[in-house]
């Protein structure tokens, strides 16, 4: 196979600046509006106002005839390094619980308290849904970074041990009422005989309703770490969602995606398991912007404050906890 020929203008814009990544046919689009004109496209890191470029670093409006479009891009690597061993790790790549496949290492954060350096990512990424009775983790549980679904192992990629969790309530839940658990018991002592491999349990409706899907781990080594996340860089702090809010985040599995958030203040019913609902109050709803493995990332606004953290959603839409409950429920601080 030939190679193909570099474009017209590559080497002459790339090599104006190192903000500058590449060229390409499109349109020009102006104040987000298509106008349909052709127009060659240059892909930035990060656009300037004039006032902060140098007269050599300005892109002309016009080359060869033809007007010109400037789209940030942010810094493009490949997608592979989200679910690769990387050391030191950063958010927005692959992490989960020794027991799960893989979600989305969030961000780091810091013990309100002890100062303490800390990964934070959803319950069901780092402490395996666990409802705090069920066994499914306990504190100490190794972390692994990638996540097993990735290629990470239990004797190699160890990056953190659970530290603490807000535990995850079902909207179904084992009865805890002594005359159910001794029926439970009768029945399944009368079907083992018929039937050996089946077990009878009573269920009740659960009363509790989580505000938060989230857990933080304590790493292995202070430098094992970085803050920055990945595409995105450093979080710039904390602002309440608002209605065509546009947002970003930086997950495993989709990367640099954005959308917008389409409503607040929400009490939703999520899948937790094939046969569990868990309910949430005080959620965020933008539209879609993640597909599984996505679960932990930060979500932030276009200037880097965070509004939440991304635990659920579906082709049509995103569910994510408010930042604050987050931070207050685990107390922790960014």
């Amino acid at each position: 196979m030939n190679r193909k020929e570099l474009p017209p203008f590559f080497n002459e814009f790339t090599s104006m600046d190192d903000n500058i990544l590449g060229v390409g046919k499109g349109h020009k689009w102006v104040r987000g509006e298509n106008t349909g004109e052709k127009a060659v496209v240059v892909l930035v890191r990060k656009k300037h106002g004039k006032s902060n470029l140098e007269r050599k670093e300005i892109i002309p409006p016009k080359v060869d005839g033809m007007v010109t479009d400037v789209i940030e891009v942010g810094d493009l690597r490949l997608l592979s390094e989200r679910t690769s061993m990387l050391r030191p790790a950063q958010p927005g790549i692959s992490i989960g619980h020794y027991k799960i496949s893989a979600g989305t290492f969030g961000a780091v954060v810091k013990d309100r308290n002890t100062g303490e350096v800390l990964i934070l990512s959803n319950n069901h990424v780092l402490a395996n849904l666990t409802d705090g009775n069920d066994e499914r983790a306990k504190i100490g549980d190794p972390i692994l970074q990638p996540g097993i679904f990735d290629g990470g192992a239990k004797d190699k990629a160890i990056i953190a041990n659970l530290s603490r969790y807000v535990p995850l309530y079902r909207e179904l839940a084992p009865s805890q009422c002594l005359i159910a658990r001794y029926f439970e018991g009768c029945l399944n002592t009368c079907i083992q005989y018929l039937k050996p491999h089946y077990r009878v349990q009573v269920l009740r409706s659960s009363e509790k309703v989580n505000l938060v899907d989230c857990a933080v781990a304590k790493p292995v080594e202070a430098n094992i770490i970085q803050n920055e996340i990945l595409e995105i860089g450093l979080v710039a702090g904390i602002k309440e969602p608002e209605l065509i809010m546009p947002v970003k985040k930086s997950g495993r599995s989709t990367g640099l995606t954005h959308s917008m958030v389409l409503a607040v203040d929400v009490t939703v019913k999520v899948f937790m398991t094939n046969r569990e609902y868990g309910i949430f109050s005080d959620q965020i709803i933008a539209g879609p912007m993640s597909m599984p493995g996505d679960s932990g990332s930060l979500v932030l606004t276009d200037d880097n404050y965070v509004i939440g953290l991304l635990f659920a959603g579906s082709e049509q839409a995103t569910i994510i906890n408010r930042i604050q409950n987050v931070l207050d429920t685990l107390n922790i601080m960014l």
